[in-house]
């Protein structure tokens, strides 16, 4: 880690122990157990967990008593100790804790806590520590129980540990066993000059020794614009030595980054296709992304905000605007599942509270990509048990979005192999803004020369120190730790709060997060309005001491905003924010100097021309080349079993219920939901989108949607990414939103793509990227969907020594559609016995990729292909057929199929289908069931609708399949006189059964 290993001797501190009374059982130990013995294979008898408080100050022996039992314990169920252990009966015990540095959100909670319970401030040095004893009984020894810590109760990046017999612990008698995790860094924080006069190798292990992820001419660029003597002149003026300060090519490095300036995105791209024929992209972001939003804006008129502010922006209602942004943290959850994911989901809230003035957090959604948790094989160095990535990352979200009081409205989980190297972690927040505030449009924003930089927040700790950086290259074994951060929601929901009402009272002109790069990025970007920025370091609030000036500057610990405060507002802000309990400094002014400025303690450590920092860095020339692969054809022979082969793709783990995650997540703070993620009779069946309803008294609603399916991308990217813009679209579809009122976000997750000796095939790899971008245009255009935010992150690969993993090339499509009227919106689930059942599209052969073949080890070839002028007409007639009351179920085919969809619709509703899969018109019964088409739907109706609805969808493949029985069974027939039938519990067993953990 980034600061001392040393641990403080025990200063005045007193030990209190919670635990499950011994009577009772212990759930949280119960779960170790479990996952002692099905991640590790150990088999123990038993697991007691003991929270510890590690209280430190001078507290009399009655505010302790106090704090023991009012504060820390639930007399009911649980007894405490202080100063004593509470352990029992066990063989071993296990102390788990956090290492110096590392954020300690329940030792922070509870340090507040003791102070409302005693009644008094805390003293400077009283605090609280907060670590886990794991009280271990058979089967283990002192080796077992190192091997328990190292790779189950503890990630030893953040965390230390200690393993004692219980005749030792008996011999500490209730004394600390890690001893106090105070920073005790003595580091050299002064400024140095980087020599930069060096050869090109040379130059190149500077980037790479010092963790800038420059590339050669980058560096060069750098070194020329020391050379040049108007630079020399200006440094000369302002007392500032020739070559570059450590921090000036910090700030440098970090503005550059793959990871804030898109790098790839906007490089020129010569292109070749199958035909040797070549052309020039000027930039796939112009030609494609931006391209796509100029082209739809034509066509709506809803669109506020987008590509410029820290999510898109578009109107709700007349009086309200609504953001959304997603974000991904691959990287540091790769390192860190836990505080990854909770880094991610905090910080694309802050992301919703820079828009514009200030955004309300108004829902969450998140998607993870792992490789599969019952993964058997050798985990290469550095990585963890795609199990143990998925579980922490879950438990970092959950975290995150339930402590700060955000629903959780839509998401997924996929899995592939490849996802081993480096999972995907996608986090994304929408919120809600009055059009209008303090009598300007909320969507406008700016720093004014003269106005005050104001930090607020959190302090400033070495936690994510490079992480911009560290997320624009691959992941190796000079990865730092220093990367690793932990979110604290609870800081951040009360300076969100503040801010809010900061925002209502006009106290501020701009904000924007702190989040990669920190102050170096947040007020570099804002001091592009003003035209420069003066800013003392000295003055931030730290965590702890011994950070250098370049640390601080960079360093991204979380919890932070940077706002720009005009001086007349200086005295109010302050005193709100002194009155709310929100640490708020002024570190300085913007200015219009034309220069970004750095001071520490009255010296001048950096000066930047601001033109060269944020358009110096030299453009990228690439060159891509399509070849597509040469794929084995499909093997597909007719089923023995279609019910058979039905419950194996129900089970397949792109295919089964993710309930077990997605039930620990806050569905219902707001009180604004309308369709969940799980629906039906028992609220079990898999909904296709999240629908809120913000604003009370209105019936306007907003829906939200995913697609992803990297499956499709060693086929084609170009299927990949239409099949995941169609699947987003026909979600919200399925729930009764129009084609019009949709916009879209475009997160890609891509391996290098530049041809290098590392990415040898990284030409290959651009090129499916261009076939990518293209594709995004056709199908949104063809849909008219602007795309109003989304993020690149280009660098998704594992090297260490000879082994290579390169996730497969990822889009996850976010979309977002306004609804007219959420009384009007549908489930999927059947709806009462009688009712007709319709398959709305075309189900053609086209099984590559499917769940289906994956089960049999295959890919294919033949990936399913989106024709958006069908779909289009398809979903504007089945959105009308919606909103008139036709339809009484609509749910999307996707993964697994027809027979997947027909399945979950049936016993999401707990009544039985006669279905005829003959009818879709397939060369087989296997394609009929399990072809993954593209824009299909399947419907119920009511039979004294079925006219009106078979009018409403004239001229769209629209197929009676069958009808909904009361009987709870599932009858099947088909082609060549198939017919079968299976008990709907069997079914959802098969589906629920797989992640039931």
């Amino acid at each position: 880690m980034p600061v001392s290993e040393q641990v403080a001797p025990a200063a005045v501190s007193h030990r209190i122990e919670v635990g499950m009374k011994r009577d009772l059982p212990d759930p949280a130990g119960m779960g170790t157990r479990s996952r002692i013995a099905e991640d590790l294979g150990i088999e123990v008898t038993d697991v007691r967990v003991i929270d510890v408080y590690t209280v430190v100050g001078s507290f009399t022996s009655e505010e302790l008593d106090r704090v023991r039992t009012e504060l820390f314990m639930d007399p009911i169920i649980q007894e405490s100790a202080l100063n004593a252990s509470l352990a029992h009966d066990y063989d071993f015990a296990i102390e788990v804790g956090f290492r110096p540095g590392v954020t300690d959100n329940v030792g922070k909670s509870s340090a507040e806590g003791i102070s409302d319970t005693i009644g008094r401030a805390l003293k400077d040095g009283e605090t609280v520590y907060k670590s886990t004893l794991y009280a271990i009984k058979g089967g283990v020894s002192a080796k077992l129980c190192e091997r328990i810590a190292r790779d189950l109760l503890a990630n030893e990046l953040i965390q230390r540990w200690v393993v004692k017999s219980a005749s030792e612990m008996k011999a500490l008698d209730g004394q600390s066993l890690l001893g106090l995790p105070v920073v005790t860094d003595r580091s050299d924080v002064s400024v140095h000059t980087v020599d930069l006069e060096l050869s090109d190798k040379a130059l190149v292990s500077l980037s790479r020794d010092k963790m800038l992820a420059l590339e050669l001419d980058e560096m060069k660029a750098i070194r020329d614009y020391y050379r040049d003597p108007k630079t020399k002149a200006m440094r000369a003026e302002a007392g500032l030595p020739e070559s570059p300060t450590d921090i000036e090519l910090e700030i440098l490095a970090q503005t550059w980054s793959e990871h804030c300036k898109h790098k790839i995105f906007n490089a020129k791209i010569e292109y070749e296709d199958e035909t040797g024929k070549t052309r020039e992209i000027d930039s796939l972001f112009k030609s494609y992304v931006k391209a796509t939003t100029d082209e739809v804006r034509k066509q709506v008129d809803w669109l506020v905000s987008v590509f410029h502010d820290n999510a898109g922006i578009i109107k709700f209602d007349d009086k309200w605007n609504f953001s959304l942004k997603v974000e991904t943290h691959n990287s540091p959850s790769a390192l860190d599942p836990y505080g990854g994911a909770i880094t991610g989901i905090v910080g694309v809230n802050r992301d919703i509270l820079g828009a514009g003035l200030g955004c309300k957090c108004i829902l969450n959604t998140d998607v993870f990509c792992f490789a599969s948790p019952f993964y058997e094989g050798e985990i290469p160095p550095r990585l963890m048990h795609p199990r143990r990535v998925l579980r922490g990352v879950h438990q970092g979200v959950k975290d995150g979005g339930n402590q700060s009081g955000i629903p959780d409205v839509n998401g997924a989980i996929v899995f592939h192999e490849r996802f081993l190297g480096k999972p995907l972690v996608f986090c994304g927040t929408g919120g809600l803004i009055p059009a209008t505030v303090a009598g300007k449009p909320s969507h406008e924003k700016g720093a004014e020369p003269g106005d005050l930089i104001v930090m607020c927040g959190g302090r400033i700790g070495k936690d994510g120190i490079h992480g911009a950086t560290f997320s624009s290259e691959e992941l190796h074994e000079g990865s730092p730790a220093t990367a690793v951060q932990i979110g604290d929601a609870i800081t951040q929901k009360k300076m969100a709060d503040f801010l809010l009402e900061a925002r209502d009272l006009g106290l501020f002109s701009c904000i924007t997060d702190d989040g990669a790069g920190g102050l170096s990025s947040s007020i570099g970007e804002m001091a592009r309005a003003s035209g420069g920025a003066e800013v003392h370091l000295d003055r931030a609030p730290l965590k702890y001491p011994g950070l250098a000036p370049w640390e601080i500057f960079l360093s991204e610990a979380q919890e932070r905003m940077t706002l720009s405060v005009p001086p007349e507002h200086e005295a109010a802000f302050m005193d709100l924010a002194k009155r709310r309990a929100v640490e708020a400094t002024v570190l300085g002014t913007f200015t219009n100097s034309g220069r970004l400025e750095c001071y520490f303690e009255n010296k001048r450590i950096a000066a930047l021309d601001m033109n060269f920092l944020h358009d110096g860095v030299p453009r990228m020339h690439l060159k891509a080349k399509w070849k597509a692969p040469e794929l084995k054809p499909e093997l597909v022979v007719e089923s023995r079993d279609l019910v058979d082969d039905l419950k194996a793709v129900l089970g397949s783990l792109n295919v089964c219920s993710k309930e077990t995650f997605v039930r620990m997540y806050d569905h219902e703070v707001l009180a604004q939901s309308v369709l969940k993620q799980f629906q039906g009779i028992d609220h079990d069946g898999p909904g296709d989108a999240g629908v809120i309803r913000p604003v009370p008294g209105s019936k306007r609603g907003i829906a939200i949607s995913c697609g992803i399916v990297p499956k499709y991308s060693d086929i084609d990217t170009y299927a990949m990414m239409a099949n995941a813009i169609d699947e987003s679209v026909r979600n919200l579809i399925a729930v009764g939103a129009e084609l019009g009122l949709i916009a879209g976000l475009d997160n890609f997750c891509w391996p290098d793509p530049v041809q290098s000796e590392k990415t040898p095939d990284g030409a290959y790899k651009l090129a499916q990227l261009v076939r990518c971008c293209e594709a995004l245009y056709d199908v949104c255009t063809a849909y008219s969907i602007p795309l109003i935010s989304g993020k690149d992150s280009m660098k998704n690969d594992y090297k260490i020594g000879d082994t290579k993993i390169s996730i497969p090339p990822t889009v996850l499509f976010t979309a977002a559609a306004i609804l007219r009227d959420v009384t009007k919106t549908v489930s999927m689930d059947v709806k009462r016995p009688g009712d007709v059942v319709y398959v709305v599209g075309e189900t053609k052969n086209e099984m590559g990729g499917s769940e289906y073949l994956a089960l049999r080890g295959q890919l294919g070839v033949n990936a399913p292909k989106v024709d958006p002028a069908k779909a289009r007409a398809i979903y504007e007639k089945l959105s009308a057929a919606i909103g008139k009351g036709l339809v009484a179920s609509c749910h999307d085919c996707s993964d697994g199929g027809l027979g997947v969809a027909l399945a979950e619709s049936a016993f999401a509703g707990g009544f039985g289908m006669e279905v005829d899969i003959a009818r879709v018109g397939a060369e087989s019964n296997v394609v009929a069931m399990f072809s993954e088409s593209a824009s299909r739907f399947v419907t119920t109706v009511h039979p004294e609708r079925v006219g009106e609805f078979e009018a409403a969808l004239a001229g769209c493949p629209v197929t009676k399949v069958g009808a909904v029985i009361a009987e709870e069974v599932f009858h099947l027939s088909g082609l060549n006189g198939f017919q079968d039938k299976v008990a709907l519990s069997e079914l959802k067993t098969a589906w629920q059964r797989p992640l039931r953990w």
